[in-house]
């Protein structure tokens, strides 16, 4: 399985080291090696379509592993629900596994 994984952010949000343990969880359980692509909302050579996107925002194949569109041109927090219904500041390692795997866990693969 060889998917396209990236990581949107924005250089200070609190919560960018816990998207990125999140994402070391994801492959080792998948057994593959970690591979992804940061992306710095702010940078030069961010790509534009990054740029739409709340920190930290995961894209698989350049899709938002939520099933969300994108936000907005400003710098905004993401957050997601877990199984419980409630907020948290980045996706479980069941959803990320499920983007990878095809499905994003709303039905649409």
């Amino acid at each position: 399985m060889t998917h396209k994984v990236e990581l949107v952010i924005d250089k200070d949000c609190p919560n960018v080291a816990a998207a990125r343990e999140q994402l070391s969880k994801v492959f080792a359980t998948i057994g593959e090696v970690p591979v992804w692509t940061e992306w710095d909302r702010e940078a030069d050579g961010a790509p534009s379509y990054v740029k739409q996107y709340g920190s930290p925002t995961i894209l698989v194949d350049e899709q938002d592993i939520d099933g969300q569109g994108s936000e907005s041109d400003s710098n905004c927090c993401r957050v997601y629900t877990n199984a419980d219904g409630r907020f948290q500041g980045v996706p479980t390692v069941e959803k990320i596994v499920a983007a990878l795997q095809g499905s994003n866990g709303s039905g649409r693969s």
